[in-house]
């Protein structure tokens, strides 16, 4: 493929984020070229897939406007449908909620996603990198030779290390940057019940995060861990926390002992919410470049998706002379913002606890099943609140 010498739009990363992007650009009416450094769009996978149902997302985030491909998509891509959640306290505790979801086949679901973007007009090379970004000039080298091209627009969703963001000054400042360490694996022959996603918590086996299991069907399941290595012991890596996760924990490690690992999947996750500007002149970025996450449970799909719509169409419009393109901001700002910051003051007030299983515990038993899950979706219960803040005062 031989793209043009200049589109409205250059979408820089074809994952969740960049697809949609793209595919809300072509239909609002903008030339668009979606570039993507990998040879197969989805692979490897980077995170464990679970999706909540849209009326899940509708209800815990009332302002967004979902994306049709957030709401729909087809069965080829879902490997398992959620009904329940369960949340192990470091004392094994558990409560659970009901939730409705699914986990994805992230690799089948991110090429759908990029094949309604290209159906609806986008262009899309594969095995591309961007190697310099200079104003609106892209220059590529990949599978389809060394190219420079020009845009209107630049959508930067090239993950949390993301060279539109550097090069643009969006990214995070130093002293804000935090991000997650996650290591996970697919597994087969576990014990598991399949219609739960599992998440558990304790300093011993994931410090400042928490581990899971999530199942892919009968017997199979990513279970991974995310944890922040500034919260870890001295000399041990994520790798081995998951290894202690998996044959120590005494819930866990019962239904997974003679697991069969087929996959490994790693990467991190920004958790300190947005850089105070996610937009320039002629720029802007989406997604995990935008630290579009959730931070109580790492979530970035629906936010990625929602935020993604937004870009495309300001993109599109600014593409137009119809608004500037910084109006992006407060535009995906008004439909999850508060949710992402707030998601951020929960994870922020949980840290200190988090270094005690015994201050852990007693949080866990103060929140009930339902604000667990209002939790989890970026929402911070005044009770929860004061309880977790007089919690960490008494540790003092």
């Amino acid at each position: 493929m031989i793209p043009e010498a200049s589109y409205d739009v250059i979408v820089v990363g074809a994952g969740p984020a960049g697809s949609t992007s793209a595919l809300y650009a072509a239909k609002s009416g903008a030339s668009v070229l979606l570039l993507d450094k990998k040879k197969e769009i989805g692979s490897p996978i980077q995170c464990a897939g679970f999706l909540p149902h849209a009326s899940e997302v509708r209800a815990l985030l009332p302002d967004a406007r979902l994306p049709d491909t957030l709401k729909n998509y087809p069965d080829f891509c879902v490997l398992q449908n959620i009904k329940t959640q369960r949340i192990v306290p470091p004392n094994c505790s558990v409560k659970e909620f009901a939730v409705r979801g699914t986990v994805l086949d992230r690799r089948r679901y991110d090429q759908f996603l990029a094949e309604q973007a290209a159906k609806a007009g986008a262009e899309l090379m594969i095995k591309t990198r961007v190697t310099k970004l200079e104003g609106t000039t892209v220059e590529t080298s990949g599978i389809f030779g060394k190219h420079k091209i020009k845009a209107k627009a630049i959508i930067g969703s090239d993950g949390p290390n993301s060279l539109v963001a550097k090069s643009k000054g969006l990214n995070l400042k130093p002293e804000s940057r935090e991000t997650s360490v996650a290591i996970e694996y697919q597994v087969r022959n576990v014990d598991i019940d399949p219609f739960a996603l599992e998440m558990y918590f304790g300093k011993d086996f994931v410090p400042g995060g928490y581990a899971w299991i999530f199942p892919e069907g009968e017997n199979r399941a990513n279970v991974g861990i995310g944890i922040r290595s500034g919260m870890a012991e001295k000399g041990v890596s994520a790798k081995e926390y998951l290894h202690r996760f998996m044959r120590d924990h005494p819930l866990a490690g019962p239904k997974l002992k003679n697991g069969i690992i087929m996959n490994v999947i790693a990467g991190i996750i920004p958790v300190n919410g947005a850089p105070e500007r996610t937009a320039t002149e002629d720029s802007l970025i989406v997604g995990d470049a935008a630290g579009q996450i959730i931070a109580t449970n790492g979530g970035g799909i629906p936010p990625a998706m929602i935020a993604g719509k937004v870009a495309g169409e300001t993109a599109a419009e600014f593409a137009a002379g119809k608004c500037k393109l910084e109006e992006y901001d407060p535009r995906w700002r008004a439909q999850f913002g508060p949710a992402l910051e707030t998601s951020v003051q929960a994870r922020q007030l949980m840290d200190g606890i988090m270094k005690s299983d015994t201050l852990m515990n007693a949080a866990f038993k103060l929140i009930s099943p339902e604000q667990m899950k209002v939790m989890q979706c970026g929402k911070l219960p005044g009770s929860v609140k004061f309880g977790l803040q007089a919690l960490n005062r008494g540790k003092k």
